[in-house]
């Protein structure tokens, strides 16, 4: 028998904030892996245009605009999600929005609460519902799943004026962590991914930026901004059969960054 530990046929991965960026990154390999798809995101025409791109890989691709910070939606959609699909293997909380402040003194309290609510809350609700499922699932004898946590270098750098975001990014580690423990006896691994700095619409102005690009960007050790494309085989890994004994985890993906 042939040794196809990536192969995701079979498999149902939802991913929010999926229609651009890391999260669509990630989406389109999984696919291409031969999962079937679930985005996640609150804008419909960029769902929809990400549904298109997944045309050509032959898998079903179910899209629906949930607000990740409203614990009501989160599990309206995630029922949904599994009444259409199936069933739900791999939850990728991808969804998240910067915001920074001229300086910590002058943080507003408006601008800290809306990130929390989007970059902590959504990834608590969002990972509350897929545990609900897959221990369901597990407990009537179909163990297994994973859930991914896209965090963030600065859960470890400081992030001047930037304190809410790196908050935000820092707690889901131990987040993931507490998750690997309690739920490994359902066959549901839980691990958390880093990006580095990465060419996304979040960070468009510093791409443009030539100082930020002299001063940042080529202090990276592989001497480039990263792409979302970056992240396609570490989301087919975990969430593949390679990954089963894999859980509790951080993987930083910055092209050196963080060591150098």
């Amino acid at each position: 028998m042939a040794y196809k530990p990536f192969d995701l046929t079979g498999k149902v991965a939802l991913v929010t904030g999926g229609n651009g960026g890391i999260g669509f990154g990630m989406v389109e390999a999984m696919a291409q892996a031969g999962a079937d798809i679930v985005i996640w995101g609150s804008n419909a025409q960029k769902n929809a245009d990400a549904e298109d791109r997944l045309k050509a890989t032959g898998v079903r691709v179910l899209t629906q605009v949930v607000n990740v910070a409203d614990e009501h939606a989160v599990a309206a959609g995630m029922a949904e999600a599994v009444a259409k699909m199936g069933r739900v293997d791999t939850v990728v909380a991808n969804a998240g929005i910067g915001g920074g402040a001229k300086s910590f003194s002058e943080f507003p309290t408006e601008t800290y609460r809306k990130v929390l609510s989007v970059n902590l809350d959504g990834v608590f609700f969002t990972f509350r519902e897929a545990c609900k499922h897959i221990v369901a699932r597990s407990e009537q004898g179909d163990p297994g799943g994973s859930l991914i946590a896209i965090s963030s270098l600065s859960a470890l750098d400081g992030a001047a004026r930037n304190q809410a975001y790196a908050a935000t990014k820092g707690a889901l580690i131990p987040m993931i962590r507490a998750i690997a423990v309690e739920h490994a006896r359902y066959g549901l691994r839980a691990n958390a991914i880093l990006p580095g700095w990465i060419a996304t619409d979040m960070t468009a102005g510093a791409q443009d930026n030539d100082k930020f690009n002299d001063n940042v960007i080529k202090r990276v050790p592989m001497r480039r901004w990263g792409t979302p494309a970056d992240f396609g085989g570490m989301a087919v890994y975990f969430a593949s059969d390679a990954s089963a004994f894999h859980t509790g985890d951080s993987v930083l993906i910055d092209g050196g960054y963080g060591i150098f």
